[in-house]
């Protein structure tokens, strides 16, 4: 036999929450997991960064631009600054929506945040490309 009494629980979601599977602060675990992604791709390309400098230290200058612009080190130095300036922003993200209450100060704190690691980003890769492109 079919019940056909209605539910009777009262859920706080509202109904496009619930369709789109969000959790209650309105965004679903996708933010998680790229900080996980992030943060297990920064092993290896850590690794290589204190490589790469460890190679560099202690030589002329023009040994180091030959360095820093080969391919093969430039790459993993662009995907060690986006994949770190990335973390950085949503770590900092996270300490931000958790203890700024303030709503207007929580937008500011937010905005700050991002510019600030789009311009460490873009001054980073700036720099290696320069590098790379101009290398003699």
């Amino acid at each position: 036999m079919v019940d056909n009494r209605a539910d009777t629980r009262v859920s706080m979601r509202t109904p496009l929450a619930r369709a789109k599977g969000l959790g209650p602060a309105g965004h679903g675990a996708g933010e998680w997991w790229i900080h996980r992604m992030t943060a297990v791709s920064n092993v290896p390309l850590v690794i290589a960064f204190v490589i790469i400098v460890a190679a560099v230290a202690g030589r002329p200058y023009a040994d180091a631009v030959r360095i820093v612009s080969h391919p093969l080190v430039a790459l993993p130095l662009l995907l060690f600054i986006v994949s770190i300036t990335n973390h950085m922003r949503m770590g900092v993200q996270i300490i931000i929506e958790d203890y700024v209450h303030q709503k207007g100060a929580k937008i500011v704190a937010l905005m700050a945040n991002t510019f600030f690691a789009v311009i460490i980003a873009a001054a980073c890769i700036f720099s290696i490309l320069k590098i790379g492109f101009t290398a003699f």
